[in-house]
């Protein structure tokens, strides 16, 4: 059986594990392990699961859903503006997008964060978003999977911005099976109809995480994915059912510039950092307990 077989039968028996935060404890053994990876095998692995997913059906609609989202966003701006845009050599105006992506997971030792980082990489190709234009971060990649990251061309931050990173140009934000905080943080810190309209976010739907909460408390302890469910547009990606913990209840999410217009001033000015002392199940790794 071929390794990727064999990481499947791994992948199936902890079904479900991948819907949970990726950033939890791991043990000095693992860590030990980490640090004696096999770079060449791992980036040939990594290219392997990419080239297993180009051949996917599902692949061909996620690709199409991000250039129609991001098409979409950048020709809203540049009726404004060509700040972010670029002409090349015939005067042709590109689009131009940075990319960031938190909480991708141990992909040294979890087959789910391979799968999610090789498709990372392909979104990157698709929309034409230069590899170091990609910041990364994961409080628990060791410092040989941080080499990987580099050594494939990315951008990797050394600070745990707990996601509160303000967008000041097109961005994709890239956060599979992320916490709500994240979400949340990352909300509150573009909270503008200027900086949300730079914002694409591919990760869970605001929809589902609504669905699946309870409204008093999801209302109270995440108050801007709350909010954001009635302003973003939501487009639901394919997952075929053999990758299930991987890409699961994935979106891709906009925020359409005709509905930021319609809040009211207010509610862009009232909006205090989000403090979660009575949230007994956050789904983070914080600067002060990162490991």
């Amino acid at each position: 059986m071929s390794d990727t077989g064999e990481e499947w039968q791994v992948a199936r028996r902890r079904k479900g594990a991948s819907r949970k935060l990726k950033s939890v404890q791991v043990s000095s053994a693992s860590i030990g392990f980490q640090e004696d990876l096999d770079v060449g095998k791992l980036l040939k692995r990594i290219r392997d699961t990419t080239s297993e997913l180009r051949c996917k059906e599902f692949w061909q609609k996620w690709k199409e859903q991000l250039l129609v989202t991001a098409s979409r966003s950048l020709a809203k701006l540049s009726e404004n503006s060509e700040d972010h845009l670029e002409k090349d050599s015939e005067g042709s105006v590109h689009q131009q997008l940075q990319c960031v992506c938190y909480g991708l997971g141990s992909f040294s030792s979890c087959v789910s964060s391979r799968y999610q980082l090789a498709m990372l990489l392909m979104l990157l190709d698709a929309g034409q978003i230069p590899l170091q234009d990609c910041s990364v971060y994961d409080p628990i990649f060791s410092s040989a999977e941080r080499d990987i990251l580099r050594e494939l061309g990315l951008t990797v931050l050394t600070e745990n911005e707990e996601g509160k990173r303000l967008a000041t140009k097109p961005t994709l934000f890239y956060l599979m099976h992320c916490g709500k905080a994240l979400y949340n943080n990352l909300l509150w810190k573009n909270w503008s109809a200027q900086s949300l309209s730079l914002v694409v976010i591919i990760g869970n739907s605001f929809t589902s995480m609504r669905e699946r909460s309870i409204e008093r408390e999801f209302k109270q302890q995440y108050s801007y994915i709350s909010e954001a469910v009635d302003l973003c547009e939501e487009r639901k990606l394919p997952c075929p059912s053999h990758l299930i913990d991987v890409f699961s209840d994935t979106a891709i999410i906009s925020f359409p510039a005709n509905n930021l217009k319609e809040i009211p001033q207010s509610n862009w000015t009232d909006s205090p950092e989000p403090q979660y002392q009575h949230c007994h199940d956050l789904e983070i790794i914080q600067r002060e307990t990162q490991i």
